[in-house]
């Protein structure tokens, strides 16, 4: 499982052959490495933090949201069951790769608004997307311009995925917020 640690992008995690216990392990070690104990996570000088829950910092669900899915299986159920996403779960160490612009290739990295339908207002959100690998990281800049929450990362796996980046594209800000 320590191999895992050693990946550099554009590989990919060796994580599909181990169990669900072993799986997660692995996976979190990266994420305690390059997101939980990185003190210097920072996108252009802003430091990112994960996604707050009952305004409080939840690492786990920060986890969960770049290792798993929503079930769409389990649509009508009143609670989403997230399950296990092997395309986003063998990019975990991308993300820090793509949040410190280490990328050889050119990353189209832009801010654009967005409708919140379970909030129902306008939100911003900070895209950086990789479209050599078809790779997203998914970014909401703070109400204090001094920092970004890390929301989601994904692969373009499912279809449609690509035309949805192109329409945010076309309503990219002049500035990245």
């Amino acid at each position: 499982m320590p191999f895992n640690l050693l990946k550099k992008y554009p590989e990919l995690l060796e994580i599909l052959h181990l169990g669900e216990k072993e799986r997660k392990a692995s996976l979190y070690r990266v994420y305690c490495r390059d997101i939980e104990d990185n003190d210097a996570f920072m996108f252009r000088a802003k430091r990112v933090y994960p996604i707050k829950s009952d305004g409080e910092v939840d690492m786990q669900r920060e986890f969960m949201h770049l290792t798993t899915t929503d079930d769409k299986e389990a649509e009508g159920a009143m609670t989403k069951k997230r399950i296990f996403e092997p395309d986003r779960s063998r990019r975990l160490h991308w993300i820090r790769h793509h949040i410190e612009e280490r990328t050889s290739h050119v990353l189209d990295i832009f801010s654009c608004e967005e409708r919140d339908m379970k909030r129902r207002k306008n939100i911003y959100r900070t895209y950086v997307y990789d479209t050599v690998e078809k790779y997203v990281i998914v970014l909401e800049p703070q109400r204090s311009p001094h920092g970004y929450y890390l929301l989601t990362a994904y692969h373009l796996n499912m279809p449609g995925g690509e035309k949805k980046m192109k329409k945010l594209l076309k309503k990219k800000l002049e500035e990245i917020l």
